[in-house]
C-alpha cells in the first residue's frame, strides 16, 4: 500500500517584536498608556502587576533610588516610557495590564473584530507569550475604519481613537505592515526572502 504524502503548507508567519508598536504611537500617547497602567497596577491581579514590577526593577533606572519600585509612581512614568521604547517584554507586560484595566474596551473590540471576520485568539489568551505582532493586516481595514465601526457598534462608548487602535493591535496581535491581497483573507502570506 502506498501512502500519499500530505500536502504541507509552506506559509511562514512573520512577527515583529512587541516594541515595534512604538512606531505607531506618539510620545504623548505612550506616556498616557504608561501613566494609566502604572497607576492601575495596584488594583490589578498579581499576574498583571508582578511582570511589570519585575521588569521595572530590572530595566527602569530612577536617579536617587536604588530600587526603582521604591520611587513614587509619578517619578517612574517617564523612565518607564523610555524603557517601553526598547524592551519588547516590558511592552507586552504593560499592554497586558493596560488591556486588563480597560476590560470593557477589550471585550467590545474583541466583539467588533469577530463581527468583521478577523481571526483571533480567545479573548483570555496570554498574548504576552507570543513572540510579537504578526505583520499581516486585513485588506481594506485601517485604524480610521475600525474606529468608525467601533463607534457605530458601541455608540455609548467613550474610548478615544488611540485607545481603540491600541486595543485592536493588542487583541488581534497584528501591526499593519503588510496587507492581505483579498478582502476577508487573513492568512499569512509567505515570507519573500
Amino acid at each position: 500500500m502506498t501512502s500519499i504524502p500530505e500536502e504541507k503548507s509552506e506559509k511562514k508567519v512573520s512577527f515583529l517584536p512587541f516594541h515595534a508598536i512604538n512606531e505607531f504611537m506618539t510620545s504623548e500617547y505612550r506616556l498616557e498608556v504608561v501613566r494609566s497602567t502604572l497607576f492601575a497596577l495596584p488594583g490589578l491581579p498579581e499576574s498583571f502587576h508582578n511582570p511589570v514590577n519585575k521588569l521595572t526593577g530590572r530595566l527602569v533606572k530612577i536617579p536617587g533610588f536604588r530600587h526603582s519600585l521604591k520611587a513614587p509612581t509619578p517619578l517612574r512614568i517617564k523612565p518607564t516610557a523610555e524603557a517601553f521604547e526598547k524592551s519588547p517584554d516590558l511592552v507586552a507586560a504593560i499592554l497586558s495590564a493596560w488591556a486588563e484595566e480597560n476590560s470593557g474596551l477589550r471585550e467590545n473590540v474583541y466583539a467588533l473584530l469577530q463581527a468583521r471576520g478577523w481571526e483571533l485568539l480567545p479573548i483570555d489568551a496570554e498574548r504576552t507569550k507570543l513572540p510579537g505582532f504578526i505583520t499581516v493586516w486585513p485588506h481594506g481595514e485601517n485604524f480610521e475604519v475600525l474606529s468608525q465601526a467601533f463607534k457605530e457598534m458601541f455608540p455609548e462608548a467613550t474610548a478615544s481613537n488611540d485607545d481603540i487602535a491600541l486595543m485592536v493591535v493588542w487583541i488581534s496581535g497584528r501591526l499593519p505592515y503588510q496587507f492581505t491581497e483579498a478582502e476577508g483573507d487573513l492568512s499569512e502570506s509567505p515570507e519573500s526572502n
